[in-house]
């Protein structure tokens, strides 16, 4: 059996820190609002003296989930820029990389190599969805800020989801 304790103990890294990049790339404050949300109610040994460990505050939580809210809502009034206009790519990167090195560093793993996971995987979510967004307007002549609030859900579930299974 494998404990904490046990040598051999691996706790999952990759997969869960690709989830929150993903969302990341999709709505770049639900990743941090949703993991600040996990992590203050389970906090991790892993982030203590670490300047990662404010993620575990339950306020942060709070903050974060009105911020992500907040982004729900802008996300649809017209003349918001692309999310890949380069300064909206690179808050979308920074929101990844900090989930990535946050949960890596939470499962005494590397934050460099979460970061890396974190930020690369939350660009190619960024392009991928919003291909499909435009794609999924173009082909049911749906307008962009309806497809939105379908992305919406697809980040909210999503996001319920990896909490649900990370536990």
């Amino acid at each position: 059996m494998k404990t904490e304790t046990s040598p051999k103990y691996r706790p999952a890294k990759f997969w869960p820190a690709l989830g929150f990049a993903t969302l990341a790339g999709m709505r770049s404050m639900s990743a941090p609002a949703l993991l600040t949300h996990h992590l203050s109610n389970k906090p991790s040994w892993f982030l203590l003296n670490s300047p990662l460990q404010v993620l575990q505050k339950p306020w942060v939580a709070t903050g974060l989930k009105l911020v992500a809210a907040g982004e729900m809502v802008a996300d649809k009034m017209p003349g918001m820029p692309d999310r890949t206009a380069p300064p909206v790519l690179l808050g979308r990167l920074l929101s990844g990389a900090l989930v990535g090195a946050a949960w890596y560093k939470s499962r005494a793993g590397s934050a460099l190599a979460g970061g890396l996971v974190g930020g690369l995987g939350a660009v190619a979510a960024t392009f991928l969805s919003l291909a499909l967004r435009k794609e999924i307007s173009a082909q049911s002549g749906a307008d962009m800020a309806a497809v939105g609030v379908g992305e919406d859900a697809v980040v909210l579930g999503g996001g319920a989801a990896l909490l649900k299974a990370v536990g």
